[in-house]
């Protein structure tokens, strides 16, 4: 029997350094996870080493011990070695029985460890700075837009993953996909909507929105600002019919499939152009429409996968919200955040926020920098009297920017368009354009009316002092035809008066 043999197969260099790897990593493991369960602070690369790098490198270190185990055995069973044989323990010695109760101690201890940072890696894969902060620049712009949303207390999984296992793994697999991708640099600019492999809004969406209890209307008033000299306030008092989900099954929610399933074949991966419409009614009568500006041939359509109507088809940001700088600058109107002594303080700050950047930082100078020049050289007298208005204008309009715009990821308003309304984009005119035509004749309306009643329009003191009363849609700037001829989205594009 040689020297070697008669030592522990533990004894070899592989097991040495694995089982060093393994304490180590432990040992640096154990004080993060106790500092980061009892602090209130969030740091999600704390998290992500504590409960994700750390225990991957002692696993790594526990494969190495048992790979120079494998490797020690495996070569004392060459000639010339003594033949291999299991170790013999014996509990009646102390000795013994103090190493066998010390691996018990010890396995329990890490059980118990495993058990905790698995748990804690589950709920911090699942946290809302994992998804937000982690992957920071790729991330920025949907977890800015995330911050800024009326969805902002609501955790990311609740949407994108929703409850049960199937869906849980599913998540992690294509989180799995997307680390490959950030690693090698391989997603794209801008990230695009998951459209097609979102969960159903029936187990996400309708957890906290019940549409059966959808009914009535609701009165809104909309704020804007032209972009005239006086940055004049419009106003438009609207009766907006929510319902769908009741008994008369009239109003927005109509498409809830509550009463009848609505189907419809986009011809484009953002589900923007919709050539084909089918609605099958409670007792199994089919209508389809079928648009008269369809670029799609009847063999097309045929092979195309109808898809079935879901919140999202028209919710499709109610979250990650880019808004334009039209809407958003009338927003800061509204809160005062915005002077309207400034002149043309509307026209300058759309320009001076959908000008193309590379950077946010450069975005940030040229907006400072715009607006006090465009003072200094056409209004220099009020650049003198209201010097502080206008620095308070710029710090507001570098915030929209930041919040809506992301020019290192190709992200904004444009990139990722909002179908609720149809003022940017077609939206609800991608069917209701009065081109989609039954066979039998039926025409899914275009008319005004059908989701929205107009009750007064003007300034805020005409409005204030008006009857509210059913009326046609006025536009408070003469543009020269019918409204009701054209879509809105046709000449707004989110800077409307530039």
């Amino acid at each position: 029997m040689s020297g070697q043999d008669k030592q522990r197969i533990s004894d070899n260099p592989i097991s040495l350094t694995g089982l060093l790897v393994a304490v180590v990593s432990t040992a640096v493991g154990l004080p993060l996870m106790f500092v980061d369960i009892f602090s209130s602070g969030v740091n999600p690369y704390t998290g992500i080493w504590v409960y994700m790098v750390l225990p991957a490198v002692a696993a790594l270190g526990v494969a190495i011990l048992l790979a120079g185990l494998w490797i020690e055995k495996r070569r004392r069973l060459m000639p010339g070695h003594m033949a291999w044989q299991f170790p013999r323990f014996d509990l009646n010695e102390p000795r013994q029985r103090t190493i066998v109760l010390g691996v018990l101690a010890g396995s329990i201890v890490m059980m118990v460890l495993l058990s905790i940072t698995s748990y804690r890696a589950y709920n911090f894969t699942d946290s809302v700075q994992f998804c937000g902060e982690v992957c920071h620049g790729v991330m920025k712009p949907e977890y800015t837009a995330y911050q800024h949303s009326p969805h902002a207390r609501v955790a990311c999984v609740e949407c994108h993953v929703g409850s049960g296992p199937g869906w849980y793994l599913k998540s992690k697999l294509n989180g799995a996909h997307q680390v490959y991708s950030l690693a090698f640099h391989k997603y794209s600019r801008p990230i695009p909507s998951p459209v097609a492999n979102l969960r159903p809004s029936a187990d996400t969406c309708e957890q906290c929105h019940w549409p059966a209890k959808f009914f009535g209307a609701q009165q809104k008033t909309f704020h804007h600002t032209l972009a005239d000299e006086k940055n004049s306030p419009w106003q438009i008092e609207a009766l907006i019919k929510i319902g769908g989900g009741g008994p008369s099954g009239t109003g927005i929610h109509w498409h809830m499939n509550i009463n009848k399933d609505i189907y419809y074949i986009a011809s484009d991966d953002k589900r923007e152009v919709i050539p084909w419409v089918k609605a099958v009614s409670k007792d199994g009568h089919v209508t389809e429409y079928l648009s008269s500006d369809s670029a799609m041939s009847a063999a097309e359509l045929a092979k195309a996968v109808p898809r079935r109507m879901d919140c999202i088809d028209c919710h499709n940001r109610p979250t990650h919200i880019y808004h334009a700088p039209d809407g958003a600058m009338d927003t800061a109107f509204a809160a005062g955040e915005l002077d309207r002594g400034l002149p043309y303080l509307k026209r300058e700050g759309m320009r001076l926020l959908s000008a193309d950047y590379k950077t946010e930082d450069e975005a940030k100078a040229a907006i400072g920098k715009g607006l006090h020049d465009f003072y200094a050289a056409s209004y220099p007298a009020v650049l003198k009297v209201k010097g502080t208005a206008i620095q308070q204008a710029t710090t507001a309009l570098q915030s929209i920017f930041a919040a809506n715009v992301f020019p290192e990821m190709k992200t904004d308003w444009r990139s990722h368009s909002d179908h609720i309304g149809h003022l940017n984009s077609d939206g609800c005119f991608r069917c209701h354009d009065g081109l989609h035509k039954s066979t039998d004749g039926k025409v899914i309306t275009n008319d005004c009316n059908t989701c929205h009643t107009f009750l007064a329009q003007g300034t805020p003191e005409a409005v204030a002092k008006a009857r509210l009363q059913a009326q046609p849609f006025h536009h408070p700037v003469d543009v020269g035809v019918d409204m009701k001829d054209v879509k809105c989205s046709t000449c707004h594009s989110g800077t409307a008066g530039l």
